[in-house]
């Protein structure tokens, strides 16, 4: 059977009538139509309950008029409430003829029938073909798959819908300040909206103001562990460690990978990457993190997403990983591929709105939201110049905000190129925040001027922020070395480091993206010297896995 066929609802308390009705409908609209049928009202509007929070149609509700917890024309009533563009249709005898015509104006019934309708061909299929058919040419099917009811801006929702698009879950976003379909979830099921933000499932259930591991567990990510020993674990799903899980695994060692967010990294976030080999019409993060997802599966690689690496110790020639919910994994080698945060801008008012109007990075979940407002974005690299172009798509005006006086220096060419052909993108040079303003969410911006120093209030809906990055490392307590910055130093450098001698106990040199702990290595934008481009992170990740294979040989 299509599980995505609408139903029709009958409901008869008399089983002998209700079984003749459903052999019919049956035999005439299997294929089109799912049949449901039930003696008791209450099941019923339970039944209607968990369709409508499935995300399943309705075509078509056919109600005996005489039943003993209500009346088929207040039963039609209340089932208006969950799907109110259903055909209705009485079944009623010849004395009820009354209060079915009374009905047509009450609940807007479509058609009441007079039992017996033998024959169907001649007294019931036409006329339900007439009333399906009137349903069909106005009907557009619903989202079927992970709702989400919240605020625009708040902090928590879009920290939801953050998670589900990192992780390439699609879900529909209702918003409950105009949206029908949110407030009709809300009601139907009870809640008020001290209970957002609310995700509603396939299987009908919903978890109110949820957890991200919640909802992980929820749909099916963050699985156990489930080998003893791994050969290698890889700490990072960006283009580093995803193509170091392709590798790992393509070269039969038993690979897993560590996501403490969501895979693709910075770079899942982009809105267009235009610049990677063999894609020459350019291809979004997203698809690459898709693509790169499926060959790292498909060809062994375990991934868990999300959890969070607590440290890294060593015992007995192994590395002992633990993460954050006290799980323990035993592996022979590590690589390292966490990558960079952006990071926080401390400016006056802007920490309040993080989440309200305020992001880090692409944020492509909340563009859809600046239809026809005023964006600003503050930094000048190719991530920047890439949000402003996808962001021109929505917004009515998009400012990028910066210190230089223009962005030869930072930004690739072929983008400055673009952004000076998109008529609604304004470079703002030599120009800072000086405070950010709003109520429950942002809404001004206190521009100034880097060498006058004169200060100007904007209105701003949205901000974006590109201000650089930093390594995420400070969860690393064991003996790595890193830089002043936080980036973690491998191979020849490390001869430069003065605790080098001190850790470093083989006779042979450190390997090239080896760290100062054998058999741990750094690949990709957390390593101190990596150029940061996605191609350069897929090279070092691929890279790693060699030099995994070599120190491998040397511990047999």
């Amino acid at each position: 059977m299509n599980q995505n066929l609408p139903y029709i609802l009958c409901i008869d308390d008399d089983p002998q009538v209700l079984r003749a009705l459903v052999r019919d409908l049956k035999s005439q609209y299997r294929d089109q139509y799912r049949i449901i049928s039930t003696t008791v009202i209450s099941e019923a509007l339970e039944s209607l309950l968990e369709l409508k929070n499935k995300g399943e149609t309705v075509a078509m509700f056919i109600s005996d008029q005489r039943m003993p917890e209500m009346e088929g024309v207040d039963f039609l009533e209340r089932a208006m409430e969950y799907y109110p563009d259903a055909r209705r249709v009485l079944l009623t005898a010849y004395s009820d003829t009354d209060a079915a015509i009374k009905a047509i104006n009450s609940v807007q019934l479509d058609y009441y029938l007079v039992k017996p309708w033998s024959p169907p061909e001649e007294r019931l299929y036409p006329v339900l073909d007439d009333l399906l058919g009137n349903w069909q040419s106005v009907y557009k099917p619903d989202f079927r798959g992970i709702k989400v009811v919240g605020y625009q801006f708040s902090p928590k929702s879009h920290s939801v819908k953050d998670f589900l698009a990192g992780n390439l879950i699609p879900y529909q976003w209702l918003d409950v300040q105009n949206s029908d379909e949110a407030a009709r979830l809300l009601s139907l099921n009870d809640l008020t909206i001290k209970d957002v933000p609310l995700v509603f499932f396939e299987d009908g259930t919903y978890l109110s103001n949820p957890s991200i591991m919640e909802i992980a567990s929820k749909v099916g990510l963050n699985p156990q562990v489930k080998l003893d020993v791994y050969d290698v674990v890889i700490i990072g799903a960006g283009p580093a460690g995803l193509a170091a899980g392709v590798y790992g695994a393509s070269e039969g060692l038993k690979t897993l990978l560590i996501e403490r967010r969501a895979p693709g990294g910075q770079a899942g976030t982009s809105s267009r990457i235009e610049n990677y080999l063999g894609f020459p019409s350019g291809l979004s993060g997203a698809e690459l993190t898709r693509r790169a997802i499926a060959q790292a599966t498909r060809l062994g690689t375990e991934l868990i997403t999300p959890q969070s690496v607590k440290d890294i110790t060593q015992k007995d020639g192994y590395k002992k990983i633990l993460l954050e919910d006290g799980t323990e994994i035993n592996t022979r080698a590590v690589i390292i591929t966490t990558g960079v945060d952006y990071r926080q801008l401390e400016t006056k008012g802007v920490p309040d709105f993080t989440g309200a109007g305020v992001y880090y990075g692409a944020a492509m979940t909340e563009a859809a939201a600046c239809t026809g407002m005023e964006v600003y974005i503050v930094g000048g690299g190719n991530s920047a110049g890439q949000a402003a172009m996808y962001l021109s798509k929505f917004a009515k005006n998009v400012y990028i905000i910066i210190r230089r006086e223009d962005l030869n220096s930072t930004m690739s060419a072929y983008l400055i190129e673009q952004i000076a052909g998109v008529p609604n993108i304004t470079i703002c040079p030599k120009t800072e925040i000086a405070e950010a303003r709003g109520h429950d969410k942002l809404g001004e911006l206190v521009l100034c001027n880097i060498d006058t120093k004169e200060q100007k209030e904007v209105r701003a809906d949205a901000l974006y922020i590109f201000i650089g990055a930093k390594p995420y490392t400070e969860w690393i307590a064991l003996d790595i070395i890193k830089d002043e910055k936080g980036f973690i130093k491998t191979g020849g450098d490390l001869h430069n480091c003065e605790a080098f001698k001190r850790i470093w106990k083989q006779d042979r040199d450190p390997y090239l993206l080896e760290t100062s702990c054998p058999g741990i290595f750094a690949a990709g934008d957390v390593r101190a010297s990596a150029m940061n481009r996605v191609a350069a992170a897929v090279g070092e990740g691929s890279m790693a896995i060699s030099f995994v294979h070599k120190y491998l040989a040397e511990v047999k």
